[in-house]
């Protein structure tokens, strides 16, 4: 990768907003039709609604896109009120990498140089300027380095649900930016601590900017399997028999493309593998609110076994709840009142039909609520 020097100006910049994911971790909230990203989990916007708000900053409107699944196509339409042509709608489900790289295909067919900003739906950041800034020097970044850039975020714990990403040499001609040395998916609690003690490694928030033209031709490099499944999209040919291949728009280009793809994330497919990854440190404060504990993290309730006078109480999100003697306790409350005894480090979810009841500390492993419920058949409350 050659050396490049900041200067202004960038290509035209786009984002991508990934909302396909179902958030089986705020289970029973997030349910398979209208999942995490569709809740007001903080504040009163939507999680989806506040990524579009961001994208905004540093976007056109008409260079934003979504990309969801079926079941979710009509309630992305009714939230962003993006024309048909910017909402790509899956037919199956095949991970990060696959959506992608069908969104760059898209993009690079009506704006070969464009730079794209790849965003989860579901993340919290509250402050949208300082996301705004970082989006507009990654993209500066990744179009004169022709570079695959991710955000790293400062650790404020070891966490062992995120993936890390290690910190090499720096860029020349940015200040602050990075080479990637290595990505590591979700250490132990003892090399997470060994990681915030080093000061090199930083969350990998799973947000990417990148040219379009750069990330198609590094999943041809790295992950052919992938690239051979995207054959439908690129520009129409005639076969050997004289039979031209379906327009890379058309639903049966899609269907096959999709048909044929592997089920991988972005960062498996591509970015642990590619020589051309560099890291932008994020100036903004960050949170996936992945699971119940997190979003406790984030509301300000204290940490789980901590001293009643190191705590910071209690917290209810959207109805009504009474706390005596319970400290530690986050509550997702519906149309009742929930009332907490006696109690600690606890999270209640009482929705219309489910009510969950976990320590925080347990509340990642919701999802093996879920399975028993798919075993038994129980469709209806998943």
């Amino acid at each position: 990768m050659s050396a490049v020097r900041a200067r202004r100006g960038a290509a035209p910049q786009h984002a991508v907003i990934l909302a396909g994911g179902f958030g089986e971790r705020f289970w029973p909230a997030s349910r398979s039709a209208v999942p995490k990203q569709f809740l007001r989990v903080i504040g009163g916007e939507t999680l989806l609604d506040a990524t579009l708000e961001r994208a905004r900053r540093f976007a056109a409107d008409d260079r934003i896109w979504v990309v969801c699944g079926a079941e979710h196509a009509r309630l992305v339409h009714q939230a962003t009120g993006l024309p048909a042509s910017r909402i790509l709608v899956e037919p199956r489900r095949r991970n990060t990498a696959m959506a992608a790289a069908w969104a760059a295909h898209c993009v690079a067919r009506i704006d070969p140089d464009a730079v794209l900003a790849v965003l989860p739906a579901d993340h919290h950041v509250p402050d949208r300027t300082a996301f705004a800034r970082d989006m507009r020097l990654a993209a500066r970044v990744a179009q004169r380095s022709e570079a695959l850039v991710t955000i790293g975020v400062e650790p404020t714990r070891p966490e062992t649900g995120y993936g890390y990403i290690q910190a090499g040499d720096p860029l020349e001609g940015f200040d602050g930016v990075f080479r990637v040395r290595r990505f590591v998916e979700k250490p132990d609690l003892k090399t997470a601590k060994r990681y915030v003690a080093r000061g090199d490694y930083r969350w990998n928030a799973g947000i990417f900017v990148w040219p379009a033209a750069t990330l198609l031709s590094e999943i041809e490099r790295w992950c052919p399997e992938l690239h051979r499944a995207l054959a439908p999209f690129r520009p129409a040919s005639r076969s050997a028999r004289g039979a031209r291949r379906p327009r890379a728009s058309s639903r049966q280009a899609v269907e096959a493309a999709f048909r044929r793809a592997p089920s991988l994330p972005v960062d498996v497919a591509v970015m642990e593998r590619s020589d051309r990854v560099l890291t932008v440190p994020a100036s903004f404060r960050w949170s996936d609110v992945g699971s119940w504990a997190s979003l406790a993290e984030e509301v300000g309730v204290g940490e789980p076994g901590t001293k009643a006078a190191e705590r910071q109480g209690n917290r209810v999100i959207g109805g009504e709840a009474l706390f005596e003697a319970a400290e530690g306790n986050l509550v997702w409350a519906g149309d009742r009142l929930v009332a907490l005894l006696g109690v600690e480090d606890l999270v209640v979810v009482d929705t219309e039909d489910v009510t969950l009841v976990t320590k925080r500390d347990a509340s990642s492993d919701v999802k093996r609520v879920l399975e028993r419920l798919r075993k038994q058949g129980r469709h209806d409350l998943t």
